[in-house]
């Protein structure tokens, strides 16, 4: 299905203009080397795209990135393999850059050998060629002597860039590049088709994907954007792996057209910011099947899904805008319709295309498909829209990207706080389809509330998600409100909403303290509500004597409380609570809390204004 799916989208990448023609490739180039018609070089000049972004806490913050060039297909030979026009300083000058020092030597001698191999290879492949840019560069191969170039100003200038920058070449004077030289792309086509010819040792058979008699490829091109060599998506490199006499990739039956799409389509999608992001180890493409707005789709993915926790910059598409039509749906989530066609139809997008959803993940031989989802693009927005509204607690709504829930998952302490890339495939899988939420993610988080006796607002809303959306999938009525629920009779609600007053009694009267109730009997309190609460009790009362002796508005308050929530729960404490009502004790303990330390509040006010006129 992955490889069908790329080849569909390397037709609808093509129709648009965004792949390369065959036999070109994109590569990175920071530095214009302009050389004078003796083929010396006049200067170097900084290329890159300057981007001046805002950071996520309102600071300006410059990036420099490396301008995209098509050149002549790159070599993915191991070992020394010159390219026809080459971008890789190494090749181009030879030299070694080390503690502010240039010098061709080395340990393996690479320096040198790449050099002299792409002298050799480039004079034959330009001889006859006549432009003055394809001049300057043969009299540059011809003259340019590493030995006697190790203090090149333009070079030490460069500094450390110099080992990692890719290079093009240029002429002094002029705008004339060396890759953009007609007859150097003439000559490059004629060679490559001559060297891509089909020939009578290919192996011909059904392709897999296409149905077509044709060449199989027999090895597959690399995909870029995992280490600095490449992967490989379809590899066969042990006779173990091989069937019925058949070498490499000759079992895999793809043909080189095949071939050639995926591998395209692939690297255009890890290369395309707002077609990528990262789960742990897992990288994630995602693409829409659609010629127009396959971008726009993308990025309203990317915005609402991931919103990468090292992604600081600003997205093309109108965010604020976007966000603000999420958040309406995530409303209409809560009354149990959503409408994703007013997000579709104001950007003029179809709900019925296909999005489709990879993550791949390299091991030592290759790469790794860890998950592949098609998805209705308007059933895919709805369950993310049914998600962020699931997570939501409190009246002001905050998208909550996957890295939040992925960070809370992991102890403060804790040196790694990476959590099996496989637990959190399975919360993107439930979020995708809709489904209910891993049983371990609800685990995860109580133990965490419990062990860290911390509760923010993104753990109160995964717990608050994961209760609610598996009683809904059950067709029972959801249990958790977005605030405060005074009617909500569940004892585990009760308890916790006890718990927050209790503690807010004892911070009230005592002041600041080293350790509170929390600190001693969270956790305890959690668990088994029946053990723990009558010494609470207990403690209250001397609370409450300590606070009424100096602000007896107060006491009144909690007195009314308190009696409030005892008589719903008929001073029955639970003996022992359940995984989800241990998370309904979190939820009511974070609710109760937020109400009691709210900074301006009327409602308490008025109750403890009323509790002082009786």
């Amino acid at each position: 299905m992955l490889i069908s799916s790329l080849c569909n989208y390397y037709d609808i990448l093509a129709k648009s203009g965004r792949v390369l023609p065959d036999g070109y490739s994109l590569v990175d180039i920071r530095y214009i080397v302009n050389l004078t018609p003796e083929g010396k070089i006049d200067s170097i000049v900084d290329c890159q795209e300057k981007i001046t972004t805002l950071t996520k806490k309102g600071k300006e913050k410059i990036t420099f990135i490396p301008r995209k060039v098509i050149m002549p297909k790159r070599t993915e030979k191991p070992g020394i393999d010159a390219n026809f026009v080459e971008h890789r300083p190494l090749y181009l000058f030879g030299l070694n850059f080390d503690k502010d020092h240039l010098s061709p030597d080395d340990r393996t001698d690479k320096a040198r050998k790449s050099h002299k191999l792409l002298v050799e290879e480039n004079l034959k492949l330009i001889d006859g060629l006549n432009s003055p840019v394809v001049n300057a560069y043969r009299e540059f191969l011809k003259n340019w002597i590493p030995e006697d170039e190790c203090e090149n100003p333009h070079l030490l200038e460069l500094g450390k860039n110099l080992t990692t920058s890719g290079f093009a070449i240029g002429l002094a004077g002029d705008i004339a590049r060396l890759h953009e030289d007609s007859g150097i792309k003439s000559r490059w086509e004629s060679i490559y088709s001559e060297r891509n010819k089909p020939s009578e040792n290919d192996v011909t058979s059904q392709c897999a994907v296409s149905g077509e008699i044709e060449p199989i490829a027999r090895i597959h091109n690399k995909i870029k954007g995992f280490n600095s060599t490449g992967s490989l998506l379809v590899s066969f490199d042990k006779p173990s792996f091989a069937s019925y006499g058949n070498e490499q990739s000759y079992n895999s039956n793809i043909s080189n057209t095949a071939m050639k799409k995926y591998t395209e389509a692939l690297n255009y999608l890890l290369s395309s910011r707002n077609h990528r992001s990262n789960l742990d180890d897992i990288k994630i493409v995602y693409w829409a099947a659609d010629p127009d707005k396959d971008e726009t789709e993308s990025e309203i993915v990317s915005l609402f899904l991931f919103e990468d926790e090292n992604k600081e910059d600003e997205k093309k598409i109108d965010a604020d805008g976007a966000q603000k039509i999420l958040e309406q749906m995530a409303k209409e989530a809560r009354t149990g319709s959503i409408n994703p066609q007013k997000l579709l139809s104001e950007r003029d997008i179809d709900e019925n295309v296909d999005f489709y959803i990879v993550g791949l993940k390299p091991n030592s031989g290759r790469l790794s498909q860890k998950f592949i989802y098609r998805k209705r693009f308007g059933q895919l927005m709805q369950n993310i829209a049914q998600h962020q509204s699931d997570l939501q607690i409190g009246d002001n709504f905050k998208s909550v990207p996957l890295y939040f829930i992925k960070n809370e998952m992991a102890s403060p302490h804790q040196k790694d706080k990476n959590p099996d890339p496989a637990l959190v495939a399975k919360i993107f899988e439930s979020i995708v389809n809709g489904s209910e939420y891993p049983n371990f993610l609800l685990a995860t988080i109580v133990l965490r509330v419990k062990t860290d006796r911390y509760v923010n607002r993104t753990r109160a809303g995964i717990i608050k998600a994961c209760v609610n959306r598996s009683t809904r999938i059950k067709n029972k009525k959801e249990e958790i409100e977005l605030a405060l629920d005074l009617e909500n009779k569940n004892p585990a609600y009760l308890c916790g909403r006890l718990f927050a007053a209790l503690e807010k009694l004892q911070t009230d009267a005592l002041g600041d303290l080293n350790r509170t109730i929390k600190d001693a009997y969270f956790a305890s309190a959690v668990s088994r509500p029946a053990l723990i609460f009558p010494r609470l009790e207990k403690l209250a009362q001397n609370h409450l004597k300590k606070l009424g002796s100096g602000k007896p508005k107060s006491e009144a308050f909690y007195n009314r409380l308190m009696g409030e929530i005892n008589d719903k729960l008929d001073k029955e404490y639970p003996n022992r609570l359940s995984l989800k009502e241990q998370g309904k004790f979190i939820i009511g303990y974070y609710q109760q809390r937020e109400e009691l330390y709210r900074k301006k509040d009327k409602q308490t006010d008025e109750v403890i204004n009323s509790e002082e006129d009786k």
